[in-house]
């Protein structure tokens, strides 16, 4: 049986292994700080595979630099020793829900996550810090030895974080902050799906410097847009000039693949009173700016003569509206008045390109999208201010909108007071949809001056979960009362007598959390629950990944190569992230011969970490033939079953891939 690895991908091995598979006269062998044979690129001749001419020298050309971004690359490739620990006491339905929240480091996180949730993820908002010369910035050291680093992982200072304030009189202020973001985006950018998207909200002070960056990782040709956001409509310490915007830069993975769209059209100006066959229309302008073409259209009931007014031309040549006469796209009045045209240009509703409208940039500028319009949300459900710089869920509802996917998976690594979680159960609720989402969020301390610290919550993490306990709460409550109703879209008009009588019926049928009527669609509560992970060391000891380097006289100390501190719960997480298994899985706990086996996904891995199993158990578990089988490499109970455990599950499931702790 082969071992796992149980730490996160070396990036840089895989680059390598795709050079070699692109350039395999570019890749040769040599050996690493610790003397092992490793490969290495020849960087002078992969510049030469990649240049029509003779490469002689460093050329100049257009780059962003900054101090520290070749350590900020080796940061985004390095693997880590770490794991994710599941808190069921902190979760709300751990067993059923499909969403996430994960406690730690973001950049540790989706080291952890790559694996598994690869070209997974299709919408990711984020909101970083901003950099205004108060603000922190993560401290990434990863020049510390491996005994150092994993102390670190444990995620925060003895102050209980890992960050550092980033003032405008730090020599590196622009530079601390593009290292910070440049590894997060990095690895972002291999969550998403091929026609995944990101929107990073910003502010004056890094726009610039971040569009760079996102140019560098994304591509400048899967530049989206800029939205424009209102934030206050007066700013309290404006001197010379009210500022009272940010941005939300949007890029995506595959400019060429990119799918989101605005809100639906309105339809309402578009009828057919003339039985048209061709559907729906409506009166359009025939004319255009710019436009050469200026012949007389002639009315053949009243010879009424039509041109174009000054400056324009018609939508049309000749031969097109003659054709549009065929089609009966045109039709001349049989009687108008002299200022009148003589003909309508019917526009078809078929021969719309989208039924929605485009995204826009100036789509959340309304006042609804402002900051204190998030302060209100937050005093609704903690009766305190909480948060200054959250952003309102009408924001973050409005860029999940544009995905019309209602079950895709949303992750948020700069998660705050939990705004992006709050809006997809809230969104879920209003249009039955089944998004999931994953919040990353360091346990940052609260200040103690502020509201937050003295309503008893001592880092954002706690406001977070809370925020979605109370949120979900509410969501459920409203749907209970018949304050949130599932229209069957297209089919009744809210306004009409009756869809409101439809409201009454459905409210008279609430039961067991379901919405029954002929006029509304059948919908169930939307998934109000989040499974909390908490970033840790690994639950290996070192002895696991560097067996030669134990001494013998530790071995006695070393029976078991797990740390006594871990639950089987604890192990299974990790084995799941290893094994690239989706983290909000089902798990289903069986109790086989009195030992605990876990099965996930039915049937999609087995584990059980119990010591002295015997042929029984090991046989019951081959007979449920999964996909994957993982023990410890102790757990058998006599040399005999150890001799006989490969060859039951020959017999019962010889497909079943076995690894061993």
């Amino acid at each position: 049986m082969d071992k796992l690895k149980m730490q996160s991908e070396n990036l840089v091995d895989e680059n390598v292994e795709k050079i070699a598979l692109a350039f395999p006269n570019c890749v040769t062998e040599g050996k690493d700080e610790n003397g092992q044979v490793t490969k290495l690129v020849d960087f002078d001749l992969l510049k030469q595979e990649l240049s029509k001419v003779v490469v002689d020298g460093t050329d100049e050309r257009y780059t962003l630099n900054w101090a520290g971004k070749k350590q900020a690359i080796l940061t985004a490739n390095s693997p880590i020793n770490a794991t994710l620990r599941p808190c069921r006491e902190e979760s709300v339905d751990f067993d059923n829900t499909k969403n996430l929240y994960i406690e730690g480091d973001n950049l540790d996180v989706l080291k952890l996550l790559r694996e598994t949730y690869l070209n997974k993820i299709k919408m990711i908002y984020i909101d970083p810090p901003y950099n205004t010369g108060s603000d922190f910035v993560y401290n990434d050291d990863f020049a510390s030895s491996a005994d150092e680093y994993l102390q670190n992982s444990k995620s925060y200072d003895e102050d209980g974080n890992r960050m550092v304030q980033n003032l405008e009189s730090n020599g590196r202020f622009h530079s601390d902050w593009l290292s910070m973001m440049y590894p997060r985006l990095k690895l972002a950018r291999d969550l998403l799906t091929e026609d995944g998207v990101i929107f990073i909200s910003i502010d004056d002070n890094e726009v610039e410097n971040l569009k760079k960056v996102c140019n560098e990782i994304f591509g400048e040709h899967n530049f989206v847009g800029t939205h424009i956001r209102k934030t206050v409509s007066q700013r309290a310490m404006a001197k010379n000039y009210n500022t009272q915007h940010e941005y939300c830069l949007i890029y995506a993975k595959n400019y060429n693949s990119f799918d989101l769209c605005g809100d639906e059209k309105n339809f309402d100006v578009y009828s057919n009173p003339d039985n048209d066959p061709n559907g729906d229309w409506k009166t359009s302008d025939p004319t255009m700016s710019g436009s050469k073409n200026d012949f007389e259209i002639v009315n053949p009931y009243n010879g009424k003569i039509d041109l174009p007014p000054k400056g324009r031309g018609w939508a049309f040549t000749k031969e097109k509206f003659n054709n549009l006469l065929k089609e009966k796209a045109i039709v001349f009045k049989k009687e108008c008045r002299e200022t009148e045209r003589g003909f309508i240009y019917k526009a078809y509703k078929k021969d719309l390109r989208s039924q929605n409208l485009l995204l826009n940039s100036l789509d959340v500028c309304e006042n609804q999208y402002m900051n204190q319009v998030s302060t209100k949300e937050m005093i609704d459900l903690f009766d305190e201010r909480m948060f200054d710089y959250a952003k309102p869920i009408s924001f973050i509802k409005k860029i999940l909108s544009y995905d019309k996917n209602k079950k895709s998976v949303i992750l948020d690594f700069f998660s705050g007071s939990a705004t992006t979680a709050h809006a997809v159960m809230q969104l879920n609720a209003e249009d039955g949809g089944n998004r999931k989402f994953i919040m990353v969020q360091l346990p940052e301390n609260c200040d103690e001056k502020s509201e937050a610290y003295k309503a008893g919550y001592k880092n954002i993490c706690e406001i977070g979960k809370e925020r979605i306990r109370r949120a979900g709460k509410k969501i459920r409550d409203d749907i209970m009362s018949g304050k949130i109703l599932f229209q069957e879209k297209g089919k009744h008009d809210p306004k009409s007598e009756e869809f409101k009588k439809a409201i009454e019926i459905a409210v008279d049928n609430l039961e067991n959390n379901r919405l029954d009527s002929i006029y509304l669609e059948e919908k169930k509560l939307p998934d109000i629950g989040f499974r909390v992970l908490k970033l840790d060391s690994s639950n290996m000891k070192d002895v696991y990944y560097c067996p030669s380097d134990t001494e013998q006289s530790n071995l006695l100390d070393l029976v078991s190569n797990i740390k006594e501190d871990r639950s089987p719960e604890d192990l299974l997480f990790q084995v799941m992230l290893d094994m690239g298994v989706i983290l909000s899985s089902e798990i289903k706990t069986l109790d086989i011969k009195g030992k605990k086996v876990f099965n996930v996904n039915d049937g999609n891995l087995v584990c059980c970490f119990d010591e002295n199993l015997t042929d029984e158990v090991v046989t019951e578990i081959a007979k449920m033939q999964p996909l994957y089988a993982v023990f410890r490499d102790s757990s058998m109970s006599s040399d005999s079953v150890a001799v006989n455990f490969d060859q039951i599950f020959e017999t019962y499931s010889p497909s079943t891939t076995r690894k061993v702790l």
